[in-house]
């Protein structure tokens, strides 16, 4: 296998800062803001030491998982792991996602892998306690726009958009909890642009049959996104929490108690620690007045504080600081965390020892150990998860054909194409016009030392002439370069069918492609070969061939 060091991908890959660079390389730089090195194996026996959820809080959380993972149709290898949660030597691997439709972008599936591999590592590493991988539903989540749609690549590896618009349009309104969310009608022009988005083989019914019995009108996007995530991953034991959970939110009334009661404090430590980390980074994420949000009329809106009252953003709807109390102490289920609060939401409910979080997590963590500190949660350890692309044959042809390394179908395009029609074509360009202007540049300074001797103020006019004839031949140049191009059309078309693949749209696949395109070509068992193949312990961009 491949790697690729963070810092030689394009700009377009996304999400990747100086502090992810630093934290997968140089944790000395960063321990200021992150109480453990994931590299160090000690750093996760010190959590565990410091993890205490009572034995009534361990029922309540194994009862709810019991309920919420059986609806879910879990195997019993999931319903053994929770109930495993019951004994104070039972810790959670934890990651999570918006539930995006159809599984969403691949990394997804990335950060999935990563929290299996790493409660298998962490159990060779302590075999007295059991580490059960968690993957937490960001259903509470209202952006409809960030999960309601797929990319897709067709034939030239171009993306292909596949979106459900839950009616004719992309809906305006608040719609809540996406998570919640119920299927209709909408969703079978949804499915037809699926399938005809795919290519044809022996394995496409199968998995159209597997993906419709799991999108089906009627059910949620919860229900629909574990239901699919359990035929890719059948049998491995994650466990499914969905927050939006009227008993959850009772466990975390305590916390939503203190939020409202002592605001601004939680937004003044988030405001504090970000101007530390911005002396040489950037804070990823802002912290609002009040870091919570209200259920109300069937959409979830931030909670805005006024003088006397609170109001929520968008509405007319007005809440006296009493009534909020009051709302936090009994009917917390009326309350959501924002992005702040999310993970002490995520670290009351569960025992969790380590957090599997993508680039743009990382890097917010970086802002939230005062945070944990007031809240009286010990802070996970937070560890990187795994970065791959997936290559196929024809790249790996290509790359052979031509001569060409790896890291060179992440640089610039045009360069690339270049290249490979200047080693397939009978003239080189950059001989011919190398050796010409070399000649031109030769013939202008013999010229120069002439008119130098006549008329010296003529130079000027010369170093006129010979910026012109410069770019008069670049242009000619980037023109012979088309031309040539034009002639040698199959290997450009090769390339830049290689490049669409690695970088559909500009960026990363795993940020902007499904596994759907995966499953169809290479079939069902396409999960578990990259699982077998990726590396959790490379923190390195991975390049795993298909």
């Amino acid at each position: 296998m491949e790697v690729i060091d963070y810092r030689k991908l394009p700009p377009s890959a996304g999400g990747f800062s100086d502090l992810f660079y630093d934290y997968c390389g140089d944790y000395a730089k960063l321990a200021e803001f992150y109480p453990w090195n994931f590299r160090d194996v000690a750093a996760y026996g010190q959590v565990i030491e410091d993890i205490s959820l009572d034995s009534s809080h361990r029922e309540v959380l194994v009862d709810v998982l019991r309920e919420q993972n059986a609806g879910f149709g879990a195997s019993g290898r999931t319903l053994e792991n929770i109930a495993l949660l019951r004994k104070q030597t039972t810790f959670a691997v934890v990651t999570g996602q918006q539930v995006g439709l159809f599984g969403g972008p691949l990394y997804t599936l990335f950060k999935t892998m990563t929290a299996l591999r790493l409660a298998e590592w962490l159990k060779s590493k302590y075999p007295l306690h059991d580490f059960i991988p968690v993957f937490w539903l960001e259903g509470e989540d209202h952006d409809f726009a960030e999960m309601n749609h797929i990319s897709l690549l067709d034939q030239e590896n171009r993306a292909l958009r596949v979106e459900y618009l839950h009616g004719d349009t992309l809906p305006e309104r608040n719609l809540g909890p996406v998570g919640e969310l119920v299927f209709n009608e909408s969703l079978a022009p949804t499915l037809a642009a699926l399938e005809a988005g795919l290519q044809k083989t022996e394995f496409t019914d199968g998995i159209l049959r597997d993906l419709r019995s799991c999108y089906a009108p009627g059910r949620t996007f919860n229900e629909a996104f574990v239901c699919w995530m359990l035929k890719l991953f059948p049998d491995r034991g994650i466990v499914f929490l969905s927050p939006n959970h009227p008993r959850f939110k009772r466990l975390l009334s305590p916390m939503f108690q203190k939020e409202v009661h002592t605001f601004p404090v939680t937004s003044q430590l988030v405001i504090t620690q970000s101007a530390e980390l911005e002396k040489r980074y950037h804070a990823q994420i802002k912290a609002k007045s009040l870091n919570l949000f209200f259920f109300h009329k069937g959409g979830r809106y931030l909670i805005e504080p006024r003088e006397h009252d609170f109001s929520l953003r968008g509405t007319r709807h007005f809440i006296p600081r009493e009534e909020l109390e009051r709302i936090a102490r009994e009917n917390p289920e009326l309350l959501s965390t924002n992005v702040i609060l999310r993970p002490i939401a995520q670290d009351t409910l569960l025992p969790t020892v380590s957090y599997v979080a993508g680039p743009s997590e990382v890097a917010y963590y970086a802002q939230l150990g005062p945070v944990y500190r007031e809240f009286g949660i010990p802070q996970p350890v937070i560890f990187p998860r795994a970065s791959a692309s997936l290559v196929d044959e024809r790249l790996r042809r290509a790359m052979e054909k031509y001569s060409l390394e790896l890291n060179e179908f992440f640089e610039d395009i045009n360069k690339l194409t270049t290249k490979v029609v200047q080693q397939i074509s009978e003239v080189r360009l950059d001989q011919v016009f190398g050796a010409a202007t070399r000649q031109i540049h030769s013939s202008l300074q013999e010229l120069r030392f002439g008119l130098k001797e006549v008329d010296p103020t003529l130079l000027g006019s010369l170093d006129g002439v010979a910026s012109k004839i410069d770019g008069n031949l670049s242009v000619l140049r980037e023109k012979a370069v088309a031309a040539q191009k034009r002639r040698n059309e199959t290997a450009v078309r090769q390339i830049e069918r290689s490049v669409n693949g690695l970088l559909p749209n500009g960026g990363l696949q795993e940020r902007e492609v499904n596994i759907l395109q995966y499953l169809d070509k290479y079939g069902p068992t396409i999960t578990n070969r990259i699982l077998a193949e990726l590396d959790i312990h490379a923190h390195a961009h991975q390049i795993i061939t298909v």
